[in-house]
């Protein structure tokens, strides 16, 4: 595996501290910035995790030409950075958000950049202790074979995400599409080239599937979601980002309100036995910035799984998300872990608070899963052992961005302050919604111009 070598000192590291003391000093930096409404039992952030962030200026420039698009009208105009200065951004994020970082490679459509400065960026961020999730529309991987698969093996990817909707304009073989339902085909074919691709190489590698939601495709969300949860073995997670008035997006767009959203994906949860009835209660950062709702997936044989959500708004489930908190473990983070780091973060986990996860958490699950799965813990692991049934997760979230309208309000600059998705920019880290509606994405985009007319006004005079 491509990243930072692991030995039996850091495993011991690893079993006397799973969190680490820098992340434990960065999760409380995050909190202290809080605000004192922000400070909930049930916040994520700070917490649980230290944020996530992107680059900016990589490749600015997309051959697509979407109806719900955030960039502006110049973007393809604009060069992209020197490979050097997306290392210094890439160095920037993990910086702020310590071990394991998310960082979202994007800006454009990053696959149009070249391809060893692309694996360059992958290998960088893999080796300082940072997570790089690729964020594209995809088009680059089915018309050049074998691309993700060469992203694996030599940029060390483990995580991508692919945007579908029908907002999009410019993908092959598809021109203006009418409902969700007509890119079902669409999203099989990425499903089974992820398949293909950890076939081919023996690499893991998780997908996310984003997609915007307008009011036009809003009927389609629960089928949508319906194909994610039968497809989470290629798409772990699915993200939902309700149209904001930013960038170059067309005016009779219309956005959906998170209580809208919400109801469509309930109709496909309840397909599958998990009737939610709310969003609640877990937040990372503002509370009308993010829903996340992860659900337990279990599946006997070729039938449909069946859900359970995770936590639900319960005093029950509440009281157990607190309690883990209280154990200074929220911030312990498994992905990406070989078998030795897991096991050493498990065992020091179970080191640090015994009492949490054999009185408190171990009698919760059983009762969760009798509850809703006429099982126990030590049952299911069982039968996942033996292969009778498949145990896996899937998580549905979604991101509520803000229009310059909005940004300006009371409400909206307490939003940006607990903002969670940063970008780095002139020594600081900007919320994701002062970039994109803020100005400062068109500020970046005029010093990325300036500095290439400087150098190429040097290189003329050399």
């Amino acid at each position: 595996m491509i990243g930072q070598p692991f030995s039996w000192t850091q495993a011991w590291s690893l079993f006397r501290d799973p969190v680490t003391h820098e992340k434990r000093g960065l999760l409380k930096e995050r909190w202290d910035a809080l605000d004192e409404e922000s400070k909930f039992p049930t916040q994520g952030f700070g917490q649980k995790a230290t944020g996530c962030g992107a680059t900016i200026g990589i490749q600015p420039k997309c051959d697509f030409h979407c109806t719900g698009c955030y960039l502006g009208e110049e973007a393809n105009a604009i060069p992209a950075l020197p490979t050097a200065q997306v290392l210094d951004q890439i160095d920037a994020l993990r910086a702020y958000l310590g071990p394991k970082a998310n960082v979202q490679i994007t800006d454009g459509e990053v696959t149009l950049r070249p391809e060893s400065e692309l694996i360059e960026v992958l290998r960088h961020a893999r080796g300082i202790g940072a997570v790089p999730m690729i964020m594209t529309h995809g088009d680059s991987l089915r018309r050049r074979p074998g691309l993700l698969e060469r992203l694996m093996e030599q940029g060390g990817l483990t995580e991508i995400s692919i945007h579908i909707d029908i907002t999009q304009r410019g993908r092959d073989g598809i021109l203006k599409p009418k409902s969700e339902l007509e890119l079902m085909n669409l999203r099989d074919e990425f499903a089974n080239l992820l398949r293909t691709a950890k076939k081919r190489t023996g690499l893991h590698i998780r997908a996310a599937h984003t997609l915007t939601v307008t009011q036009e495709n809003l009927p389609g969300i629960a089928d949508v979601t319906a194909w994610v949860i039968r497809n989470r073995d290629a798409f772990s997670l699915l993200s939902y980002q309700p149209l904001a008035q930013v960038g170059r997006t067309q005016k009779n767009q219309q956005g959906v309100t998170p209580d809208e959203l919400w109801e469509q994906i309930s109709k496909a949860t309840a397909r599958f036995g998990a009737l939610l009835e709310s969003s609640e209660p877990l937040h990372f950062g503002h509370r009308e910035c993010t829903r996340f709702v992860p659900f337990l997936a279990v599946q006997k044989g070729k039938g449909e799984p069946r859900l359970m959500q995770v936590i639900r708004d319960t005093v029950e489930d509440r009281a157990v998300m607190e309690g883990f908190f209280k154990t200074g473990l929220g911030g312990i983070a498994f992905r990406d872990d070989r078998p030795l780091e897991m096991v050493a973060r498990a065992l020091g986990a179970l080191r640090i608070a015994p009492g949490y996860f054999f009185k408190k958490g171990w009698p919760w699950a059983d009762a969760r899963l009798a509850e809703s799965m006429q099982s126990s813990v030590a049952k299911l692991l069982m039968l996942s052992l033996l292969g009778r049934v498949r145990v896996d997760g899937v998580t549905l979230t979604s991101h509520h961005f803000m229009s310059p309208e909005e940004l300006r309000t009371d409400v909206g600059q307490a939003r940006s302050a607990a903002c969670v998705f940063r970008l780095p920019h002139n020594g600081e880290m900007v919320p994701m919604c002062q970039m994109n509606a803020g100005g400062v994405r068109e500020q970046v985009y005029a010093e990325i111009t300036e500095a290439y007319r400087k150098e190429m006004s040097a290189a003329r005079v050399e």
